[in-house]
């Protein structure tokens, strides 16, 4: 197997038809069939299902497809490591955050890579945490904040904060205390996210051995709607501090931090250890590190920081 084949699998996968793939890769149509034939014989699969249409991926070639792009990846990876070893960090890196992170890190991160690694380009894709979890143990990120330390194979994992979870609710309700318990956030109508969501399990998790059923009247998956939602009196919610400051700064939301164990996400940054880093990579790793102590110390990110001593 050839890394030209993987290339003209993925331009044709990408195009949609030999034709077009012919265009984008400059390669004669008749010898790009040939070699996706020859893949398609080494592979004994058939990778696509052609018709006067195009081409469409089979089931197999939808699999293959994955990996073929992360074999790619990984060959540019290998170049820039190898050119950049002695420059000043240069290329993509692709950086993974789940959706109450990305809130108050992605604006702050591109602003900085931007003034401080200007020849790195950032890609920032925004999932839930095991979406992004599993894209990075499949090659598609190149660094991911995570909640959990727990080890997992082939990740290494930095702890960077701890930080409580909070009852939010809209401005206009009655008072709230400056600390609650679980047993009270039960008595209250919650809009929260689906089970399936990493921040529902923790909460879940910790109303089990207290053997409290919370009042849940909706389930939405998104932060900004969830928000909206307790803005106009809907419900409460559950969220980190950090995930409804600039609201709460605005007298939009009011928070109360839920004491009981369990009630507390710990942050990490992880790199997957069979993905050496390159230069770019590691220099967006350290900055984030930085930058995200650097909003712990001031206040801006409530958490207890863990990580080195912010702005080293």
């Amino acid at each position: 197997m050839e890394i030209r084949q993987l290339r003209y699998f993925v331009g044709v996968a990408e195009a949609g038809s030999l034709l077009q793939a012919s265009a984008t890769l400059h390669v004669a149509q008749p010898a790009l069939g040939q070699q996706i034939s020859s893949l398609e014989a080494e592979l004994g699969a058939k990778l696509f299902e052609r018709s006067s249409r195009g081409t469409a991926l089979t089931e197999a070639g939808r699999r293959f497809l994955a990996h073929a792009r992360v074999v790619l990846a990984d060959l540019e990876r290998a170049r820039a490591a190898v050119r950049d070893s002695a420059a000043v960090p240069q290329g993509e890196v692709v950086v993974g955050l789940p959706t109450t992170v990305a809130l108050g890190a992605t604006v702050p991160l591109v602003q900085a890579c931007r003034e401080r690694l200007p020849q790195v380009r950032l890609k920032v894709i925004e999932a839930y945490s095991g979406f992004v979890r599993e894209w990075l143990q499949a090659g598609r990120l190149d660094l991911a904040f995570l909640y959990g330390d727990h080890a997992e194979p082939a990740m290494v994992k930095t702890a960077l904060l701890d930080e409580r979870l909070a009852l939010v609710a809209a401005a206009s309700g009655g008072a709230l205390p400056a600390r609650t318990t679980l047993s009270r956030v039960a008595a209250r109508p919650l809009v929260l996210p689906g089970r399936e969501h990493g921040l529902r399990r923790i909460i879940d998790d910790a109303c089990l051995p207290l053997g409290l059923v919370l009042d849940v009247i909706a389930e939405i998956d998104s932060l900004p709607s969830v928000k909206r939602a307790v803005e106009r009196g809907i419900g409460d919610t559950i969220l980190p501090l950090a995930a409804v400051a600039e609201e709460v700064a605005q007298g939009r939301l009011r928070t109360a931090t839920i004491g009981d164990a369990g009630m507390r996400r710990r942050l990490v940054i992880a790199t997957n250890a069979l993905r050496p880093a390159t230069a770019a990579s590691a220099a967006v790793s350290a900055l984030a590190i930085e930058l995200i102590g650097s909003m712990v110390k001031s206040g801006a990110w409530p958490g207890q920081w863990l990580g080195r001593a912010a702005g080293r």
